[in-house]
């Protein structure tokens, strides 16, 4: 899929991958995504300083982690309810701003579309909408992206 989308003629530089190093080195790309607590993002991060490198997170703590080990930005939610996490409730307005205190790039997820881009709270970095960018169309997605550049 990925060589797919390079022979589209899309961007290298938007393209993330999510924990495969191989894949990420194998196809000369700059991003590369961590889950919560996986260590190897600061081991990476530090031989490949020229690697942007991100990990998921969900609280103050890890994002502070992230930060003294040198990532280069965080995802930070749940924002709003999702079906990504049933029956677990979305970050409060306090840990999302102890979290927007910490001085790294953050990007907000979770539960977040047309309707609850509304209610962000200020601060974010951008935004990560995948089950939104999954369903949407591409004229829906252009009208979120206008959205969040008039609420960033």
């Amino acid at each position: 899929m990925i060589q797919s989308l390079l022979q589209l003629g899309f961007s290298k530089d938007k393209i993330i991958i999510h924990s495969d190093v191989t894949l990420l080195e194998d196809l000369h790309l700059k991003r590369i995504h961590f889950k919560e607590n996986d260590t190897t993002a600061f081991t990476y991060k530090e031989a490949h300083p020229d690697i942007c490198v991100s990990m998921s997170t969900h609280d103050v703590e890890t994002v502070k982690r992230c930060y003294e080990n040198g990532l280069d930005s965080v995802f930070f939610g749940h924002i709003f309810p999702t079906s990504s996490h049933p029956n677990v409730p979305p970050r409060s307005k306090e840990a999302i701003q102890q979290a927007l205190n910490v001085p790294i790039p953050i990007y907000a997820i979770g539960g977040i579309n047309e309707h609850s881009l509304q209610k962000m709270p200020p601060g974010f970095k951008g935004i990560c909408a995948i089950s939104y960018f999954n369903n949407a169309s591409l004229e829906e997605i252009k009208q979120l992206r206008k959205e969040w550049s008039t609420h960033a």
